[in-house]
């Protein structure tokens, strides 16, 4: 109720906004109880029980596109308790509470359950099955979306398509002009906030001079 009372006082009805409340937490409980991964898999199944973590919101302005929970996401259930997470926040200079408010940003990752480890111990990519299952859906009943934050090639290839660059390094450099040529909501793409990446942090010093003053700006306007 307390999104449908934010989305009151915007550019929606009362009635439409009840509405969407309602729909968008049921279709959340649906996804929470999917086992699409394990029941009719593409490819091999999830090789562990499904756990879908996702905070979609019908007020928020902000939507966090990330890949997939990690292994201590898949274990509290809340996206980003873990370091990536911590990182996460200080690029887009928020608290803890702040990012955790439903009414400030929608947390929507591509693949919704954490999808196991590959040889080396890196996570592997997120499950085929949850975009084209879930997203446009959730998409839908989130309204007020003006911002998407793309993290990694995954989000950035669905939420960008053809604007998106041949690597991840070429699209995050090319942020200006992505931002500029969005059509409807403003997409920023970002690289994971994995600590794995603070080589590729260190090679790229634009990103934290020039992109994240920008996007802790834009975030700090849409949070008033």
């Amino acid at each position: 109720m307390r999104q449908c009372l934010a989305l009151a006082s915007g550019d929606l009805q009362p009635a439409e906004c009840r509405r969407l409340s309602v729909e968008l937490d049921d279709l959340a409980a649906t996804v929470r109880a999917c086992r699409i991964c394990v029941e009719n898999p593409l490819g091999k199944p999830l090789p562990h029980e499904p756990r879908p973590v996702l905070r979609p919101s019908s007020s928020a302005r902000i939507l966090i596109a990330g890949q997939a929970p990690g292994t201590k996401v898949h274990l509290s259930g809340m996206p980003f308790t873990d370091a990536s997470g911590d990182r996460l926040r200080s690029w887009l200079g928020v608290t803890s509470a702040e990012f955790y408010d439903i009414e400030k940003f929608a947390i929507v990752p591509m693949g919704f359950c954490f999808p196991g480890q590959d040889a080396k111990g890196g996570d592997l990519p997120p499950r085929r099955e949850c975009a084209p299952a879930w997203r446009a859906p959730l998409m839908a009943l989130m309204p007020r979306i003006d911002l998407v934050l793309t993290i990694g090639l995954y989000a950035q290839s669905w939420h960008m398509g053809a604007a998106r660059r041949p690597s991840l390094t070429e699209t995050v450099k090319a942020w200006r002009a992505i931002w500029e040529s969005s059509v409807g909501a403003k997409v920023l793409p970002l690289p994971h906030p994995s600590w794995r990446n603070s080589g590729w942090l260190k090679q790229n010093p634009w990103f934290e001079m020039d992109l994240l003053p920008f996007l802790r700006s834009e975030i700090r306007y849409r949070l008033g």
